[in-house]
């Protein structure tokens, strides 16, 4: 992916190398660390609808859109850093002309750096649990060793299947500007636990698209595109697939538990938005098969 010389984002918190003490609960809903660490690695759950709870807390942050990263990165690390926040300024200008073709204005979301564990408007997180996307506070939350995990654990190395992780989670927040995630995690309560997956799965393969529109535009604004770049984001989301993940962890599938989708799914949606480069093509909802 080419990334170097270009416009990198302000809107990082760079919180590496800060330690917080552990929480023995998120959100004050008594679920513990524990079980969002195990739902992240044994069924690929995102913990954004676990974790939001908590969402709107008050807490402490950086007062700035951008920190001074800690002394005790690394320049491999920093290197990543700068790569992040290239790709989050891109999002910034993909989805700001989207949004004002559209009669809309954009409000960027903030990208935070933390190492280990991170607090949010969502409650205490750990790096375990992976890149995340706080509606409560309309954040992403990345440990750059992520990326480690991406190319060793799930087998999809590459710049571009980084970008995909990361576009993915801004998805969520395009999501949030247009509501639909509100509508969704308003039905937990009021369906089944299978019924509620089914609608999660709907909104991570939405993500999934979103991502797809962004390469759509982020080549024909700024020829991102290199040999390969497509087949690391089809091998990374066909990595993180909910089949793929059960079938590794505990040697089965267990459909009524997925809330991404399935490799296949996944594949298949971001395709579907790299290909069409709207919004509109991304509908999930429809009632149709995904």
């Amino acid at each position: 992916m080419k990334w170097r010389g270009r416009r990198q984002s302000r809107n990082v918190e760079d919180r590496r190398g800060r330690r917080i003490p552990r929480a023995v609960g998120v959100g004050g809903g008594g679920l513990g660390l524990l079980v969002i660490i195990l739902l992240a690695f044994v069924f690929g759950v995102d913990p954004t609808p676990l974790l939001d709870a908590g969402a709107g807390t008050s807490l402490p942050g950086s007062a700035s859109n951008w920190s001074e990263p800690s002394s005790r990165t690394n320049p491999a690390e920093d290197e990543r850093a700068a790569f992040v926040s290239t790709v989050l300024a891109d999002t910034e200008e993909v989805w700001g002309q989207l949004f004002a073709e559209a009669g809309q204005h954009y409000e960027p979301p903030r990208l935070v750096l933390f190492t280990a564990s991170v607090r949010s408007a969502c409650g205490m997180a750990q790096a375990a649990t992976g890149p995340f996307y706080c509606p409560g506070d309309r954040k992403v939350y990345i440990d750059l060793s992520f990326f480690d995990e991406l190319q060793q654990r799930f087998r999809a190395p590459g710049d571009f299947a980084q970008a995909y992780v990361i576009t993915h989670e801004i998805g969520h927040h395009i999501q949030t500007l247009a509501g639909t995630s509100q509508q969704v995690h308003a039905q937990r309560g009021r369906l089944s636990q299978r019924e509620y997956n089914r609608l999660s799965v709907r909104l991570e393969l939405q993500a999934d698209c979103l991502a797809g529109v962004w390469a759509h535009h982020a080549e024909q604004r700024f020829s991102i595109l290199e040999p390969g770049d497509i087949e690391e984001a089809l091998g990374a989301a066909s990595a993180i697939g909910d089949d793929r993940i059960q079938r590794s962890a505990q040697g089965r599938v267990v459909p009524d538990a997925f809330t991404h989708g399935t490799s296949a799914q996944r594949v298949r949606w971001f395709s579907r938005g790299l290909d069409s480069g709207t919004y509109a093509a991304c509908d999930t909802f429809g009632g149709g098969a995904i």
